[in-house]
Parts: structure tokens; C-alpha cells; sequence
């Protein structure tokens, strides 16, 4: 498994014999920018996950690509002529040699006077790879077993104790910090550091900031 990290909460997986784009927002200008996908798949409706605007033509230059998302974000799409495969919690659908699990109901609260919409986490798993849970914009999913766990390192709906407490209950072997474009870097470093010092013994966080990739082996 390789894993590229494109900006805030955007992650490239190729993973077995197929190349993923999870949630493609605005905050990650780049995903635009991906080629050869056979699969996105969006997590939630929030601009920041999921750029509607550059969405057709991102589809338009990957025309194989298998659309996943979100059940709201579904409705919203068929109301503008796209048609996505709504995911929910438990639902699975294979791409490629990969398997893909809905994991979820609900965003986290961010406030009380702001409505809570659907989150679908998603689980990826293949032969002889490891599996790999994004969480979206939610910490209180329930994936099972996860070798790589991508993790928010910062949001308005987010205290640091929450992250850490998310680290510590998947307990995975390897980590990956997503979800951090409104922290400067110094923000990011402390929150890092807690991540490493504060999450789970057992998890080792690889910072991939910058556009880095790296492999995971089951």
C-alpha cells in the first residue's frame, strides 16, 4: 500500500491493484490533478472534503473511476446530474481487487446550532495488504482491525484530547495526520507531538505533510 497525502483531509491509496482518491476538497487543489483513479470516494458533503465545482471535470479525466459517496452527498450530486453510489454504514462495494466498507452514520457535532449531516468512514482492505480506515469528519466510527489509520489532527469539532482518545481506541499499528490545513506550523508540530506522545504506545505516526508518500506492508 502507498499513500500520498494531497492536502487537509485528501489522501491518494493505491492499494492491491487500485488507485483511490478519498475526499477531494477545496483545501487540496492538487487532487485535481490525479490521474489513472479507479475510484473516489467522498466522506461528507463539506467543501473541504469534497469539491463539487472541479468534481466533473476530475470525473472527465478519469473516466473508469468509480464514484463513492456519502448518501447526502449522493442526493446532492443527482440533483446536479451526476450520478455517485451512495454509501452508508455496512454497505461494501469492491474496486478492483479492493474491498470498500461504509463505517458510520453521523458527522461530529461541531455545534449545537449547526445541523449535524451524514459521515461515511471507509474501510479498505485486499489480499495481502493492509487495511486502511479514513474517518472523514466523525471519531466515534467502529471500522475493526486497522493497520493504517488516518486520524484528524485538528478541527472546530475537534479538542486535542479527542484525537488522542481516537488513537488510543483504534489502537492501529501506523497512523497517518489528515485534516490539518488550518493550523499554522507551529500549531501543527504541537499537535504532532501530542499525536506521538499522547495517542496509542503501540501506533507510529508518519507525518506525510507535503505531498509525501509512503509505503505500508501487511
Amino acid at each position: 500500500m502507498r499513500i500520498t497525502h494531497l492536502g487537509h483531509a485528501c489522501l491518494l491509496v493505491e492499494i492491491g491493484d487500485a488507485r483511490i482518491l478519498l475526499d477531494p476538497g477545496t483545501f487540496s487543489p492538487s487532487a485535481a490533478d490525479q490521474r489513472d483513479l479507479d475510484a473516489v470516494l467522498v466522506t461528507h458533503q463539506h467543501a473541504d472534503h469534497f469539491d463539487v465545482d472541479r468534481l466533473p471535470e476530475l470525473l472527465s479525466a478519469n473516466p473508469g473511476a468509480q464514484l463513492l459517496v456519502d448518501p447526502e452527498s449522493a442526493q446532492l450530486l443527482r440533483g446536479k446530474g451526476i450520478e455517485a453510489q451512495a454509501v452508508a454504514g455496512g454497505d461494501t462495494f469492491s474496486v478492483g481487487g479492493v474491498t470498500v466498507t461504509g463505517v458510520g452514520e453521523m458527522h461530529a457535532l461541531i455545534h449545537d446550532e449547526i445541523p449535524r449531516i451524514h459521515n461515511t468512514g471507509m474501510r479498505l482492505s485486499a489480499d495481502g495488504e493492509p487495511t486502511f480506515f479514513h474517518p472523514g469528519d466523525a471519531l466515534d466510527a467502529e471500522p475493526g482491525d486497522v493497520d493504517v489509520l488516518a486520524f484528524p489532527l485538528s478541527a472546530p469539532w475537534s479538542r486535542s484530547r479527542d484525537m488522542t482518545a481516537f488513537l488510543r481506541r483504534l489502537d492501529a499499528p501506523h497512523a497517518v495526520p489528515i485534516h490539518d490545513a488550518i493550523l499554522s506550523d507551529v500549531g501543527r508540530k504541537l499537535y504532532l507531538t501530542q499525536a506521538g506522545n499522547l495517542g496509542s504506545r503501540r501506533t507510529q505516526v508518519h507525518d506525510l505533510g507535503g505531498g509525501r508518500t509512503e509505503e505500508f506492508t501487511a
